[in-house]
């Protein structure tokens, strides 16, 4: 039985843990703030409550197969999931409107041909089919197997180009492709909203971002009961009944080294704790910039995504009952192009205090930069969402802004982790799991396979799969 700490008890960290205990090692959790969850969040005021992570789960497969080797209870015993239907209504710059299913292509070919006009839908379909060879290619050296010790492969871009005519022309990036490919602004804006979701400028995302659209509407949206903070609730209190200590409100200040190894860690006031393995889910910047771990620059020198994006979310406490045709979810698009605004109004009784009144969340991806105004922005997010949600500033009773600086402050990095990509020349790589410095080892949204809550239960999977199985561990099956 080995001695195990963890650094912080986000979602993928946790994840670690409940499998590492499983496997009959002794695991304590470290956390600097005063609740677990990490990004996973929850806003509750005057009978509202909030998610101020993420809204919607997708491959809930990643969280039924951690539940599974966790415990006897499945996590459908554990959570009430229900696909999101339609997936997402979409209104665009031009007063245009189109709903789109759950997981069915052909309802959304359909239902694109209706709102965009005939060809729209066969052109999105077209496109999914190159998407899903991108896929096919990087599926499981990106999300299943670890980090190869020669991520060069990676780099390379696994987008095919369409075959006929002017098209053969190489696409480096995600907007070239909704610009050539699929022909219309509107779809191209649809292209856009997906690699924003995931805190991707598409001008600058590769063309490789094509999975990201084809993820969804392939596996689907799924909505928790409860928001998604009874997920991160589900998760903690599975490592509890494996054993899983946690200690709360206490931050670790440095990773001990002996003889070029990981032996345990230095907590905030000076106390040491030995152990055998390391497993931080703290964001890997965080690490270096508070020199919690050291390394002189160089190849061994751990990567991790700088897309230079973080998310506003404002929370937004109405009067009066949500309207019977509403939707989940409502992405609405700017003109001009840029980041759309997403509009979720969950029908949770959990959320809100009684049928008279709605919780409604708006999020935003923006690029991080000082001196932003961050009222004045909300204010541009909240007329933005009233194209969705009618009457809106009718009824509005208050809202609660959170920015990038919170999420700093609550988690230690101020971006929002994307979703490893191929292409790009390997710079959406994130950290590897196994860091340079033996013994420990990274999980979460800024290490292998990237940002987003399925991505990081996958991290977790694969730290305890390297820890269990040492170098015999291939990936997960």
């Amino acid at each position: 039985m080995a001695r195990i700490v963890v650094i912080g008890a986000g979602l993928g960290a946790m994840a670690a843990a409940a499998r590492l205990a499983v496997a009959g090692h002794r695991v304590t959790v470290y956390e600097r703030g005063p609740t677990h969850g990490g990004a996973v969040g929850r806003y509750a005021r005057d009978g509202f409550a909030f998610d101020t992570g993420p809204g919607l789960l997708h491959l809930p497969a990643v969280y039924r197969d951690l539940f599974v080797k966790t415990g006897k209870e499945p996590l459908e015993e554990c959570v009430a999931l229900t696909q999101v239907d339609p997936a997402a209504r979409h209104v665009f710059a031009d007063g245009t409107r189109v709903d789109l299913p759950n997981a069915s292509r052909a309802g959304t070919v359909a239902a694109l041909d209706a709102a965009l006009g005939a060809g729209a839908g066969e052109r999105w379909g077209d496109f999914l089919t190159r998407a899903r060879e991108a896929w096919d290619r990087t599926r499981r050296p990106l999300l299943e197997e670890p980090q190869p010790a020669d991520p060069a492969p990676l780099a390379r871009e696994p987008y095919p180009a369409p075959k006929a005519g002017l098209l053969r022309r190489p696409t480096r990036t995600l907007a070239q492709v909704g610009a050539r490919e699929l022909r219309d602004p509107r779809l191209a804006a649809l292209l856009d909203a997906y690699a924003w979701a995931y805190g991707f400028d598409p001008a600058g995302a590769p063309a490789s971002a094509a999975v990201l659209p084809y993820m969804e509407q392939t596996f689907g949206s799924w909505y928790v009961a409860g928001g998604l903070r009874a997920l991160a609730d589900a998760v903690y209190e599975r490592c509890r009944k494996r054993r899983v200590e946690f200690v709360f409100d206490t931050p670790v200040v440095d990773v001990l080294e002996k003889d070029g190894r990981a032996v345990g860690v230095r907590l905030d006031g000076g106390g040491e704790v030995a152990a055998d393995h390391v497993v931080s889910g703290a964001p890997v910047p965080a690490l270096y910039r508070d020199q919690v771990v050291e390394w002189e620059r160089g190849e061994d020198w751990p990567r991790h995504q700088v897309l230079g994006t973080g998310r506003v979310t404002v929370c937004l406490a109405l009067r009066g009952a949500r309207e019977a045709d509403a939707v989940h979810r409502t992405v609405v698009h700017a003109e001009g192009g840029g980041p759309a605004v997403t509009v979720l109004r969950p029908d949770d009784p959990a959320l809100r205090p009684d049928a008279d009144h709605e919780a409604v969340t708006v999020t935003a991806t923006v690029r991080t930069a000082p001196g932003q105004e961050w009222e004045a922005f909300a204010d541009r997010m909240v007329e933005a969402a009233g194209r969705a949600v009618p009457g809106l500033r009718d009824r509005l009773l208050w809202r609660h802004v959170r920015t990038p600086e919170d999420v700093r402050r609550d988690t230690g990095a101020a971006e929002v982790p994307g979703p490893a990509l191929a292409g790009a020349g390997g710079r959406l790589l994130p950290a590897a799991n196994r860091s340079p410095l033996p013994g420990l080892y990274f999980a979460g949204g800024w290490s292998h396979p990237g940002g987003g809550l399925a991505h990081a239960g996958m991290s977790g999977a694969l730290v305890a799969g390297l820890i269990v199985e040492g170098a015999d561990f291939r990936g997960s099956q």
